[in-house]
């Protein structure tokens, strides 16, 4: 596949003396993410030796090999030959994913730029509701934070701007939304995002034994409920799932 400029993906590019990006488009988009997760998961399985480390970015995999043991040119020889086994752009997403269905509060004061949001997307604050309930968004990556997710793609109404100001605090559990996709906020934080639900789910618990709650390839859907729900289930979330359901779909 080529992009505008000429260039063709996959690429793959080294990463300073000890690491390797392999891309799959220059911008984000679904089926990019998940030829990433899908081309990730393959090369866990490979068993190459020397690779330390893998992890995806929104549209790349990333992985931390020994240089010393490993040349960059015989990784990519092999990772050129995993490139060639099929077309990642439509491999199937790969095991071991769980959907999580999160309670969240929409709008009120605690999610005072519902309206906004809705406004820029062409619906109603009752249609956004809607919709984005009716919506379940994958985990595309973790980043910027200890185990926050950026999830989506979300329908192309929802590819609305960042603010124009940053919002100086959010808390944790914040459900924000910008660019066809939504962050569930790991920590209290200053956001460019349009603060549109608010959730008692807490992405990273440094006390557990899997910190991080998400992992790439998890997908979360949205119950709708009160201000009064949410405050009950505060006051009894000492395992940081703020009452989420969680099952396994691959």
């Amino acid at each position: 596949m080529a992009d505008g400029t000429g260039d063709t993906f996959p690429k793959i590019r080294t990463v300073g003396i000890d690491g390797m990006l392999v891309t799959f488009a220059p911008v984000l988009e679904d089926r990019a993410n998940r030829a990433a997760l899908a081309f990730r998961a393959a090369v866990d399985r490979s068993g190459v030796d020397y690779i330390f480390e893998t992890a995806t970015t929104l549209t790349s995999v990333y992985l931390r090999f020994d240089p010393l043991a490993l040349s960059h040119d015989a990784l990519q020889d092999r990772l050129q030959d995993l490139l060639a086994e099929q077309d990642w752009m439509e491999a199937d997403l790969p095991e071991g994913r769980r959907l999580w269905t999160v309670p969240t509060v929409f709008g009120t004061e605690l999610a005072p730029q519902l309206a906004e949001a809705a406004s820029e997307a062409g619906m109603s604050e009752a249609e956004a509701i809607e919709d984005l309930t009716s919506s379940r968004v994958r985990v595309l990556t973790i980043g910027f934070a200890p185990g926050q997710p950026y999830m989506g793609p979300l329908k192309s109404a929802w590819d609305i701007p960042r603010l124009k100001a940053v919002t100086p605090r959010v808390p944790e559990g914040a459900l924000v939304l910008a660019i066809r996709q939504v962050i569930v906020f790991t920590a209290e934080t200053p956001t460019g995002w349009r603060h549109v639900g608010q959730t008692a789910f807490r992405g990273f618990r440094p006390e557990a034994d899997a910190p991080f709650a998400l992992l790439p390839g998890d997908e979360m859907r949205f119950e709708p409920i009160t201000p009064e729900d949410l405050e009950t289930i505060r006051a009894d979330n000492a395992d940081g799932m703020g009452g989420a359901r969680v099952e396994d779909i691959a």
